[in-house]
């Protein structure tokens, strides 16, 4: 599992790979918070879940890191444990996390350009686009 950061001429990009995809999306959201700087504070832990249900595995991915997206910029919460189950076309979340400490960049939407899950000999991997 993991991801690294890609040269991209206006955008934020990253290429992320795990064994499964409930891991890439935990990496995904692991590689959207470092490539904005968040930093998580020392307050106190807080739950939150969520689903969705959208027609592909790229849809639901947007979807979950939109949410996360969306609890940066209006909860100022940034979230670092996941338990995902996706099946099919539906996606269920349980996530932990905290106030933001800090943030450096801010990321506008995660995009569908060029978006593929692709699924390869040791899990799956993609390469997302970020609206900065």
């Amino acid at each position: 599992m993991g991801f690294e950061e890609l040269s991209h001429t206006a955008d934020w990009s990253a290429r992320i790979w795990a064994e499964d995809l409930p891991s890439l999306f935990v990496e995904a959201a692991r590689a959207m918070n470092s490539l904005s700087g968040t930093v998580a504070g020392n307050g106190p832990r807080l739950t939150q879940s969520f689903g969705a249900e959208a027609p592909d595995a790229e849809s639901l991915l947007v979807a979950f890191l939109s949410e996360l997206l969306y609890f940066q910029e209006q909860k100022d919460l940034t979230f670092d444990k996941f338990e995902l189950r996706v099946a099919g076309q539906w996606l269920k979340v349980e996530m932990e996390g905290t106030q933001i400490a800090s943030s450096e960049k801010a990321i506008k939407a995660v995009t569908y350009h060029n978006l593929r899950i692709e699924k390869t000999n040791e899990g799956f991997e993609v390469t997302i686009v970020f609206d900065v």
